[in-house]
């Protein structure tokens, strides 16, 4: 049985603590989850507006337990967007924060427990749901588009079982919220501990915060999730100097690590005793496709390792052909159970059935080693020709960032010109000379862009569609 639906498996043991001291089990979480079957009827669609408190979370598995399809946001969402997906999507009801129930006219409140309001719109809605949607979520590259990813009650299982396994989890875990709940990363760290009896420790403080690290010490934590651009802060703040008795456990997703963190982090792990795994998915694959098991976290640093337990993984080129040999580019194809139905662009998508059917097409370049571990090159759409030559920028920036440590960038541009985004221009020449020279291509196809910031999205992933707009 799913762990939404069978919360008494593991009744008295604690579920999740937040930092305003809420503390509850998984029968508290049922007791809540019934209330809410009692007021909302099944198969009805909810927006939840998510921050990383205790509320949020209990909100979300209520929805599952009852059979109520959920749209995850964040709390902080971009007004219009919000107002976008509203009129678009139509929600009956709304789980939102206590401090924002005044910002939805239209909406009454009709519940309210552990500073979240269930509300209910004075209109009435049928919308026809397809009968295995559970959950909705914004996809990671399109976090100003009403484009939504649609995923069965079978994939958040399915997926929650395999990281379960390959992390091997058990009931003395303990995860804190490192990530939003409404990025499909950071809802299958909450997903597969609960699938395992553990604890989940919410906080919306970040890792850049005195407070976050005082929380995870004052919980004896023993994991934490993070995307590339944390692990780039965690070396900024001296990480490897802290003091962490507690830490087990720390993964890696959400785009790729540069090789050389990747190394540094998996030194520091193997010499302190700790695991460090590094994995690979897409919100469209509910969240993870491959892990880097953390015995190989050195020996194949750079690698996204090997496909879950129940997944596999498969090559192809340009003209669809399976690869079988080693070492050889072609795109990523991914088979499993955690594969979503598709996408949703309006209310009458929600109909819809499986248009997948357990193979995702990734958009990823890859390649396989010999003992049949995956390393990710770039992606399908991230190259341009430039006077003839396919330049990948991915790696272009990795080439950049590697050299020019204590400076941020990104790369974009158009065929026979690459834009290179940086937030100090004072390396301006030295970074042309360098890329020109490691490409062999002219200096006259580089242009640096100054900018104040790189755009990123929740996840830490950088937002190139707004970083093309400041190149004029």
């Amino acid at each position: 049985m799913s762990f939404y639906h069978d919360l008494d498996r593991y009744k008295d043991y604690t579920a999740v603590v937040d930092e305003t001291g809420i503390s509850l089990t998984y029968g508290d979480m049922k007791k809540f989850a019934e209330s809410v079957g009692k007021i909302v009827p099944k198969r009805s669609l909810v927006f939840l507006y998510c921050e990383n408190r205790a509320g949020s979370v209990l909100s979300y598995i209520s929805c599952l337990y009852n059979s109520v399809v959920v749209l995850l946001l964040s709390d902080s969402i971009e007004d219009g967007l919000n107002k976008e997906l509203l009129n678009i999507y139509t929600p009956s009801y709304l789980f939102v924060p206590k401090e924002s129930k005044i910002e939805f006219e239209g909406y009454l409140t009709i519940y309210e427990e552990y500073r979240y309001c269930l509300m209910k719109s004075e209109k009435k809605y049928d919308i026809p749901l397809y009968n295995d949607l559970a959950l909705l979520l914004t996809t990671s590259g399109s976090t100003g588009s009403p484009k939504l990813v649609r995923q069965s009650y079978e994939n958040i299982q399915s997926n929650a079982l395999a990281i379960a396994e390959y992390l091997e989890l058990d009931k003395t875990e303990r995860a804190i919220t490192s990530l939003p709940m409404n990025y499909t990363y950071g809802l299958s760290i909450i997903n597969s501990h609960f699938e395992a009896g553990a604890a989940v420790y919410m906080t919306t403080k970040g890792i850049l915060q005195k407070e976050f690290w005082e929380f995870f010490k004052d919980n004896n934590i023993t994991s934490f999730g993070g995307v590339p651009y944390t692990y780039e802060m965690l070396k900024r703040l001296r990480f490897f100097n802290m003091d962490l008795p507690s830490l087990k456990t720390m993964t890696q997703a959400g785009g790729k690590l540069s090789p050389e963190l990747h190394r540094q982090f998996a030194e520091y792990a193997l010499e302190k005793g700790k695991r460090f795994i590094v994995m690979y998915g897409q919100t469209e694959a509910t969240a993870r496709m491959s892990y880097l098991p953390y015995e190989k976290s050195l020996e194949k640093y750079g690698s996204m390792g090997i496909a879950i337990p129940g997944g596999r993984f498969e090559l192809i080129d340009a003209d669809n052909n399976v690869i079988n040999s080693t070492d050889i580019v072609g795109e990523l194809v991914y088979y499993g159970k955690n594969v979503t139905l598709g996408y949703a662009e309006n209310r009458g998508d929600l109909i819809k059935g499986d248009e997948r059917s357990g193979r995702l097409v990734t958009g990823d370049i890859a390649k396989m080693d010999s003992d049949g571990y995956y390393y990710i090159v770039g992606r399908k759409k991230r190259f341009l020709k430039i006077f003839g030559n396919r330049v990948n920028l991915d790696e272009c920036e990795r080439l950049i960032k590697k050299e020019f440590t204590n400076m941020e960038c990104a790369c974009g541009g158009k065929d026979d010109k690459l834009y290179i985004y940086i937030t100090d221009d004072n390396e301006k020449d030295s970074i042309i000379k360098f890329i020109s020279n490691k490409t062999g291509i002219h200096p006259s196809a580089f242009r640096i862009i100054k900018i104040d910031q790189i755009s990123k999205n929740d996840s830490g992933k950088i937002l190139y569609n707004e970083l093309s707009g400041q190149a004029t």
